[in-house]
């Protein structure tokens, strides 16, 4: 789902970023987000579905990643920090449009039944450096 993420650099100077978030059933727990910055692949980070829907609430996260709720001019707004190794940015993203995407990921899988859409058998192949089986067998 494409979302516009906005980095503030100084008071009054906002920075549009295009972003997409990515859910998949396959990796029940995890969410995708990928920053556009530039002509070249996204910076894709990957975090728990439950820490950018508790982060729309209340704030979540203690190391890489923390989401908050925040205020961005009159509209309420998602703060998404990101703490990598060569650089840190806060992301600010519309609470209505985070939402429209987590109530989308509900349907796909909802939220306390992750653990039955997991694939222990390919999960402990990948785990244990396994070759991934082929479709269909």
């Amino acid at each position: 789902m494409a979302v516009e993420l906005v980095v503030i650099a100084a008071p009054g100077v906002r920075v549009p970023v295009p972003g997409c978030l990515r859910y998949q059933a396959t990796d029940p727990y995890a969410v995708h987000l990928d920053c556009h910055v530039g002509p070249e692949l996204p910076i894709t980070w990957t975090f728990a579905r439950d820490l950018l829907a508790t982060g729309v609430r209340t704030w979540a996260g203690t190391g890489d990643v923390c989401v908050f709720p925040s205020r961005d001019d009159a509209e309420p707004s998602v703060s998404i920090s990101l703490d990598g190794e060569a650089a840190s940015v806060v992301l600010h993203a519309s609470t209505a449009r985070v939402a429209t995407f987590l109530s989308y990921t509900a349907r796909i899988v909802p939220f306390g039944s992750e653990s039955r859409h997991i694939d222990l058998d390919l999960l402990s192949n990948r785990l244990c450096g396994g070759e991934q089986p082929e479709a269909g067998s």
